[in-house]
């Protein structure tokens, strides 16, 4: 029983997560803006949906600190997982937008996070590394900013306009509501049921927290961008990393911050340097290679790191 929920769980992802491409390039044909903004905007929120419930749960529980933990995991997996095994099976494409404004707005936002979060450690003012209360205000007004900036300057492209079929904004709608909600169940239970039959299995309980756990709540992101790039929507695949890692940090942690002050004790300079190196490189692959794409060799490269930074988590664990 088991081993049948557990590809109940898997088989409602992968057709969760081909409703949600499906209606929301629908959507973005319809409402005249790029699939980039769509990603970055109605599916990054939409499949950071898991982190946010976490994170908002345990600050109104008064142990906010995970979600911290949280959202750095998260969005190294994100980059260095999600994006490199993406661009191993199909290299995911950049536009002049995306190497010249995206990746290195995602970037700014991420050394924001991680000067503020951990000004003691890099500036050496202040008490102790964390986030206060007008810091998650700050957050989330930047992240205002950022959604307004998002839809004014999203226009498609004459490829994507013309590329598949528009559907009516309710059914499109309803499409993007039930794949968020086959991905977000189907992943809650996937992950239950590997668990399980981990243990079953005689699995440590250190090894199922840093590979099934740590990578169960960006099962939605993962989904979705393999089958985004895999139906030729690169730019919809690559919109719902970058959308989803700047919804981490200015949406859900400023959201924690205002709600209780954030502490950042169980951050390592480790966490810290891998997560800004995961935006670095692609920042670097924005400019070498094929400009215009992130090629397999570096989404390989990316996994690699991905593996070494796991190893180092599991040693030290």
């Amino acid at each position: 029983m088991t081993i049948v929920l557990l590809l109940v769980g898997l088989g409602l992802i992968v057709l969760g997560a081909d409703w949600l491409v499906e209606g929301a390039s629908s959507i973005a044909r319809k409402v005249g803006v790029s699939e980039f903004v769509i990603g970055l905007t109605i599916v990054g929120f939409g499949t950071s949906c898991p982190e946010l419930v976490v994170s908002l749960t345990g600050a109104f529980a008064g142990n906010a600190d995970i979600a911290v933990g949280n959202v750095i995991g998260s969005n190294i997996f994100n980059v260095l997982f999600i994006l490199g095994l993406t661009a191993l099976l199909c290299p995911v494409s950049m536009t002049l937008e995306n190497r010249k404004c995206d990746i290195p707005l995602t970037l700014c936002v991420t050394a924001l996070f991680l000067v503020l979060g951990m000004n003691r450690t890099f500036l050496g003012i202040g008490a102790g590394n964390g986030l206060h209360r007008w810091e998650g205000a700050l957050f989330l007004l930047l992240f205002a900013g950022y959604i307004v900036h998002a839809f004014k300057n999203g226009k498609p492209s004459a490829e994507e306009g013309a590329a598949g079929q528009s559907w009516p904004v309710w059914l499109a709608v309803m499409f993007v509501v039930s794949g968020l909600a086959g991905l977000i169940f189907g992943g809650n239970l996937f992950v239950d049921k590997a668990t399980v039959l981990a243990r079953d299995l005689g699995v440590s309980d250190k090894f199922i927290a840093v590979t099934v756990l740590a990578g169960g709540t960006s099962l939605p992101e993962l989904a979705t961008s393999l089958v985004a790039a895999l139906k030729g929507r690169d730019q919809l695949a690559l919109g719902n990393i970058l959308g989803s890692n700047v919804f981490n940090i200015l949406l859900i942690l400023g959201s924690s911050a205002l709600i209780t002050p954030l502490s950042f004790a169980s951050v390592t300079l480790m966490d810290a340097a891998v997560l800004l190196s995961s935006m670095l490189l692609l920042l670097i692959w924005a400019y070498t290679g094929r400009r215009e794409r992130i090629d397999r060799w570096e989404g390989m490269l990316m996994l690699i790191l991905f593996g070494a930074y796991y190893y180092y988590l599991f040693i030290n664990l």
